[in-house]
């Protein structure tokens, strides 16, 4: 937890009651000498701030740079460029931080995590419609995920009909439509969005 702590916090200057909030929340020290002495053994320390090389890796700041650097590519059009990183993004964003810990810091960076992982499937999947070819069947996979995960995240159920569509199963991407018109009609009573509905339409069509 303590080494956690510091590599998210490696940029900024932390405080040592910061350090013991982290890891003991009823703000009482439990023993954050021998814990930096035994850290020191494995990693400088210059007072509470980690000095890591600069091409340290930090797999959650990876995941924060390469879904940036994915979704500005599909922006651009360079879906190319976009797939490796929604890769990295992707995998490393699935993974749980820390477990096996809890503390509300840790929560939060899960939580994080968790919206990186979405946008990182959301770039995946949109790669591979761009691509296309045999990397529809990976956009296709991302979709389902996406609808999986969040259910009424309008995106992936859009992405998951373009997938299929572009792979010649059309009648399944209206049936995809379907199940979503009725989820949100039992559960909240509302309708698909507009861009929605616009994709249903060019469907039929």
């Amino acid at each position: 937890m303590l080494f956690g702590f510091l590599a998210l916090g490696r940029r900024r200057l932390l405080t040592r009651d910061e350090v013991v909030a982290a890891l003991w929340p009823d703000g009482r020290d439990g023993g954050l000498a021998p814990l930096l002495s035994k850290l020191r053994r494995i990693v400088p320390l210059e007072g509470l701030v980690l000095q890591l090389p600069r091409d340290a890796w930090i797999d959650v700041e990876a995941a924060r740079e390469t879904v940036h650097r994915a979704e500005s590519a599909i922006v651009q059009g360079d879906f190319h460029r976009a797939w490796g990183p929604s890769q990295v993004a992707m995998f490393v964003s699935r993974r749980v931080f820390l477990p096996g810990t809890e503390a509300v810091w840790i929560d939060e960076e899960r939580a994080t995590l968790g919206a990186v992982h979405l946008r990182a499937l959301e770039s995946y999947a949109q790669a591979g419609l761009g691509i296309g070819g045999t990397e529809l069947a990976a956009a296709v996979r991302a979709g389902r995920e996406l609808v999986r995960l969040e259910p009424f995240r309008e995106t992936g159920y859009r992405i998951l009909m373009s997938a299929l569509a572009a792979e010649g199963n059309r009648a399944e991407a209206l049936v995809v439509y379907d199940d979503l018109r009725r989820l949100l009609r039992d559960e909240l009573g509302t309708a698909p969005s507009a861009p929605t509905q616009e994709l249903h339409r060019r469907l039929l069509s």
